[in-house]
């Protein structure tokens, strides 16, 4: 029997990312069992034949139940397909949630897709917390981003769905060899659950207990904007604490960038983020160079802040003097 833990859920404005795939769908149905509230969106990447179909049945199926569909059809891309999509998948999600005031983004990820986030990252070179990967809850800036299916595979969904005669699609791109999840999904993580489905579960239960342990090595004192301060207990959490703060902001840092954070106290990272350790404070912010009169410069000077971060607090008219006091 599947279950949803409603804490999160109850009393809240609720968006469902929505495919019309096994995953998505039940997790669809088990949110109408239990008498939550929730609205679908569903993009539509026009590279099957069957996805106007499932945009259709997306339609009807949140009329049949008096619940609203967004749905948008995303720009054909030529290259890097899966990142490409799925930054636009969530720049939609994201533009719902500032338009339409949802407290939640619920994504149907399962614990399939927890092993092959593993997998991957494993042969590529990870620490405990990019093994991990997906958060059963993740507090973003302006939402909550839920996923309550990771404790169940995708059989028992299947199951489940079939079961109580609920309709679903299968999306034939899932085979395709040319992605790298499908072929982890193939030819390891698959075959993993059917047979140690229960200590696989138990082992992700475990690292996120390990990824909480060493992730209490620092906490962050000050928000504005995409201004983070984070006060470090211990200097060699410094890649662990920039590489969480990105992801917050919406940047993944890559094996190389991890190295240079290590090495170096003040950078930046793809034209894009500063990185700057000030004693046992971590700055992070958008990387700007614009012109700053000489007082605020000098106001930024008796406060500490670091060079590549002042352009940023001057263009917000943060208060050199109120950093002080927050840090």
């Amino acid at each position: 029997m599947l279950t949803l833990d409603l804490n999160n859920l109850q009393n809240k404005k609720n968006l469902l990312a929505f495919s019309a795939g096994v995953d998505s769908s039940a997790l669809f149905f088990l949110l109408l069992e239990n008498n939550i509230k929730f609205d679908i969106a569903i993009v539509d990447y026009n590279v099957r034949k069957q996805s106007k179909k499932e945009v259709t049945h997306a339609k009807t199926l949140a009329k049949q139940h008096k619940l609203f569909c967004h749905s948008i059809q995303a720009p054909q891309y030529n290259a890097h397909f899966e990142q490409k999509a799925r930054n636009f998948r969530y720049e939609f999600f994201e533009s719902l949630i500032q338009i339409e005031g949802y407290d939640n983004l619920l994504t149907a990820h399962q614990l399939g897709d927890q092993l092959e986030w593993l997998l991957m990252r494993l042969t590529k070179g990870a620490g405990v917390s990019e093994l991990v990967g997906l958060e059963p809850l993740t507090q973003k800036e302006n939402y909550t981003l839920l996923r309550p299916l990771l404790p169940y595979a995708k059989e028992e969904l299947l199951h489940y769905l079939e079961d109580n005669a609920y309709p679903y699609f299968i999306d034939e791109s899932n085979t395709n060899p040319k992605y790298e999840r499908n072929k982890f999904r193939e030819q390891f993580s698959d075959a993993l659950l059917s047979e140690y489905k229960e200590g696989i579960q138990r082992s992700f239960d475990y690292l996120r207990v390990d990824k909480e342990i060493l992730e209490s090595g620092f906490e962050t004192i000050y928000k504005e904007g995409s201004l983070r301060i984070t006060k470090l207990e211990n200097i060699n959490t410094k890649v662990k604490a920039t590489d969480l703060t990105l992801k917050t902001l919406g940047y993944l840092l890559s094996a190389a960038q991890r190295k240079e954070v290590e090495k170096e106290n003040s950078l930046v990272l793809g034209g894009e983020w500063v990185v700057e350790l000030q004693d046992d404070l971590l700055y992070i912010s958008p990387y700007l160079t614009l012109p700053m009169p000489k007082k605020f410069k000098e106001a930024c000077r008796v406060a500490k802040i670091p060079n590549k971060i002042r352009p940023y607090i001057f263009e917000k008219n943060i208060e050199p003097k109120f950093l002080i006091s927050n840090s």
